[in-house]
């Protein structure tokens, strides 16, 4: 075996122990975020492997409350002609499959999460609020789904995917319809006069998880963040 031979083994047996020694969170729902080693892990860098992460707690995020806003508003997802709230929310991550080549990438999102709140629109709110909010958060991901030693990922994106969620969640606790009723049920309380938060603590996380992401590519880019505001009346957004 000559030298270049020897070192590659060498990495590859490093890589597949460290892949190998690390144990699993164990959570209450039983899954488990480990990741199975590939070899494109040797082109990634811890900061890559962070993001990706990120992305992905991200993506979780949405998808629980894409859910959980269709449960609370089941009109929505028969307008869509589902037959569950599982099966409209799962239709709204398909094409993640193959994000580089779907339609859906191209949305204009900032005129799509403005739709759910007019009192004329007449098709699937939740569809339109969560698409768009899907569109804007892979945006800021520059639309990528895997991140290498190379690849660029702007804070400033981060931070202002942060702020603009922030505006939409302003907006769904707010918005009413001509009854005075709320245009997209979220949170609430139950029968027992206990608040129901979860949709303000999964939105939480998910604001918090990109500001933290921006600022640790903040540091490693040395590109200072432009701290910013969205206007929440006029919901003009921050660019991405």
């Amino acid at each position: 075996m000559n030298r270049a031979s020897a070192l590659l083994a060498c990495l590859l047996t490093a890589a597949l122990l460290a892949a190998c020694s690390g144990q699993p969170i164990a959570r209450k729902d039983g899954s488990s975020s480990v990741r199975s080693f590939s070899m494109k892990e040797l082109a990634k860098g811890d900061v890559d492997t962070v993001i990706e992460i990120h992305q992905q707690e991200v993506i979780a995020i949405l998808k629980t409350l894409t859910l959980k806003l269709y449960r609370r508003n089941p009109n929505e997802w028969r307008k869509s002609g589902f037959a569950s709230a599982n099966e409209a929310a799962a239709a709204v991550f398909k094409p993640l499959d193959h994000w580089h080549l779907a339609p859906q990438k191209n949305l204009p999102w900032e005129t799509v999460l403005l739709e759910p709140w007019r009192a004329d629109f007449a098709g699937d709110r939740v569809k339109a609020l969560m698409s768009g909010l899907l569109v804007m958060h892979m945006a800021a991901f520059d639309h990528k789904s895997e991140f290498y030693l190379l690849t660029e990922v702007d804070a400033q994106k981060l931070y202002n995917a942060a702020r603009n969620t922030e505006a939409v969640v302003w907006k769904l606790s707010s918005a009413k319809n001509p009854q005075g009723d709320p245009v997209l049920l979220s949170n609430g309380i139950d029968g027992n006069s206990v608040a129901n938060l979860s949709f303000e603590r999964e939105f939480g996380k998910l604001i918090g998880i990109q500001d933290t992401l921006a600022k640790i590519i903040e540091d490693k880019s040395n590109r200072a963040i432009r701290f910013g505001v969205v206007n929440v009346a006029s919901m003009v957004f921050l660019p991405i």
